[in-house]
């Protein structure tokens, strides 16, 4: 049934005058229990926080800032603000406090809610700032009157303000990989039409569940899961911490799930690590079974000897890793960066259909998505309904590849203070410059082949787009990160972060003494190999030559990793430069 609603206050209203008694959210109680929130009991609390916030003097076109993993506030303060014509600006826990600190000082909110121990950090930033915003603690007991407790049993208007699709809805502040945060603003025309248009490529509805994981205060969480669900009337567990996450999904049982390449590559780590264990008859199976599936999804023909091998590989294999799953899953959709082709394959074979879409928060943000019926692996989609895509080949100077642009309603009104940086990606024409590079086929299937900030020449002259390749040579079991560097250089170079615990382990099958893996040379051998084996398909001057080995993994924690996981590369290049130019100098 096509939907229709041009706020997102609008949104919540319909689904929970339709859905008044089904479960909205679920949340994991210290015993390891699931308690449900059903949908009219989630609009009486939005409710009531709208009416809190107005007597705390919030009201049409202020700010209200959050700091806080996925939770049932977090998404009520939301649509508490949407309701009052608020503009709502979520942050992550995992950001440092100066960013936390710069995107105060830039957005200058009224009211900042605060989760944990960030509570008493947000009250020192806020006057050291100097604004004059109130700080309410999502994690005080209810006696405190500065508690999110207190707040929800605030009596007054609860009322919803008159709000159009063009108001702002909040500003999205992306991860700054090459500076400062710029505050995206995002109205609720964008957000509404980008859920309406991604909606009507797959079929859920109010009988499906998901385990939301994805961080809300990224534009894909928010989209993707948070609102397009709301929507159709789907149910939502919020996973409690990534390494439940498995656990998790074997208790929800989710029938769809939205997720980044990170959670299928430990998938396909994990399953491949455990098959190497097994008895060579098994392993040879599920090799043949796989190689099945792969050739059965592009239509090609399969021999009565490859479907007895999957037949039976499904059984005693596929089966019991969809059960990790809970499962019931459909369909799964991958986003945020590049999925492996090897991966897709390899999940898919599993019996899960894997579609992945493609998007910025500068556009809501999905604009192009394969989906049931039409799906290309290895590309990105077609675009949504009402969205066009159209490559410059101008800035590369190539006949197939360019820089994409992306044109629709689901584009940005711009960077919040910024007008030099919003003029430089805005069209006249409302297209938006995404800096990224790709093509499209003759079918509109849209194919990601780089980035152009990161795109660097090598002294021969020829372009090298690292992350694609990065994210292939990490489907070694042996290698958690890697980062490659070389511009201006004779030829590549990468910085390869072990993951040591798998080096343990493959030490002690083959009986070989490990000692430091980053400083052996059986190491480096087999990391050689494996760079070799992974980089098969790129072209030789791309992939790298020399590498430097280090144990200590890229996180958001020391700065080198973005909320949204990519790569801050002048921060791993601060640490690291000069082990990677002495590479050149051996």
């Amino acid at each position: 049934m096509a939907q229709s609603f041009e706020t997102l206050s609008q949104l919540l209203e319909q689904s929970a005058g339709k859905f008044k008694d089904n479960d909205l959210f679920g949340t994991k109680q210290p015993d390891g229990s699931w308690t449900w929130l059903s949908y009219g009991d989630f609009a009486q609390m939005v409710a009531r926080c709208r009416a809190g916030f107005r007597a705390l003097g919030i009201g049409y076109n202020d700010r209200v800032a959050i700091v806080a993993d996925n939770r049932v506030e977090w998404a009520a303060a939301a649509f508490a603000s949407y309701g009052i014509g608020a503009q709502f600006v979520p942050m992550y826990p995992a950001q440092p406090p100066k960013e936390w600190e710069y995107i105060l000082g830039d957005c200058n909110p009224k009211l900042v809610l605060a989760s944990g121990g960030a509570h008493t950090e947000m009250q020192a930033i806020v006057a050291r700032v100097g604004h004059a915003a109130r700080v309410i603690g999502l994690d005080l007991p209810e006696a405190d009157e500065a508690s999110f407790r207190a707040l929800l049993a605030t009596e007054g208007n609860a009322e919803l303000h008159p709000v159009t699709g063009k108001d702002i809805a909040g500003l999205v502040y992306t991860s700054g990989t090459t500076g400062s945060p710029k505050g995206v603003m995002l109205s609720h025309s964008n957000f509404c039409t980008n859920v309406i248009a991604s909606g009507s490529r797959f079929e859920f509805d109010q009988t499906d569940r998901a385990l939301c994981f994805l961080p809300w205060a990224h534009s894909y969480g928010q989209t993707a899961e948070l609102y397009t669900f709301i929507s159709v009337g789907c149910s939502m567990a919020i996973n409690d911490e990534v390494p439940n996450l498995v656990d998790n999904l074997a208790v929800v049982k989710p029938t769809v799930l939205v997720a980044v390449p990170r959670i299928f590559n430990r998938i396909y780590d994990r399953v491949n690590k455990q098959m190497d264990s097994r008895p060579a008859l098994i392993r040879k199976l599920f090799t043949s079974a796989i190689e099945a599936a792969t050739a059965k999804s592009q239509g090609k023909p399969v021999s009565w000897l490859q479907g007895v091998s999957l037949n039976l590989a499904n059984k005693l294999i596929f089966k019991k890793v969809r059960a990790r799953f809970g499962g019931r899953l459909r369909f799964v959709v991958s986003g945020s960066a590049a999925l492996s082709t090897e991966v897709a394959q390899f999940i898919d074979a599993l019996g899960i259909d894997v579609f992945e879409g493609y998007g910025l928060t500068e556009t809501s943000p999905v604009a192009s998505t394969n989906y049931p019926h039409n799906r290309k692996i290895g590309s990105v989609g077609k675009a949504l309904p009402g969205v066009s895509l159209r490559i410059d080949k101008e800035v590369t100077g190539e006949d197939k590849i360019g820089e994409i642009i992306i044109s629709g309603p689901n584009v940005m009104q711009g960077y919040y203070n910024k007008p030099e940086e919003t003029a430089a990606v805005l069209l006249p024409d409302g297209g938006f410059r995404t800096g990224d590079l790709g093509y499209l086929d003759d079918e509109g299937y849209l194919y990601i082949t780089g980035r152009i900030k990161e795109q660097y020449k090598l002294e021969t002259g020829k372009y090298v787009a690292p992350s694609v390749l990065e994210e292939q040579l990490k489907l070694s079991r042996y290698i958690l990160n890697v980062m490659l560097y070389g511009a201006n250089k004779p030829y590549n170079v990468a910085l390869v972060v072990l993951d040591v615990d798998a080096l343990k382990d493959w030490a002690a099958s083959t009986g070989t003494t490990l000692g430091d893996p980053t400083d052996s040379e059986v190491v480096r051998t087999l990391i050689k190999d494996e760079l070799a084996h992974y980089g098969a398909d790129f072209r030789n001057y791309e992939r790298p030559s020399k590498f430097v080995l280090i144990a200590d993994d890229f996180t958001q924690e020391n700065g080198m990793l973005t909320p949204s996981l990519k790569l801050k590369r002048r921060h791993v290049l601060a640490k690291y430069e000069s082990a990677l130019e002495a590479l050149y100098s051996k």
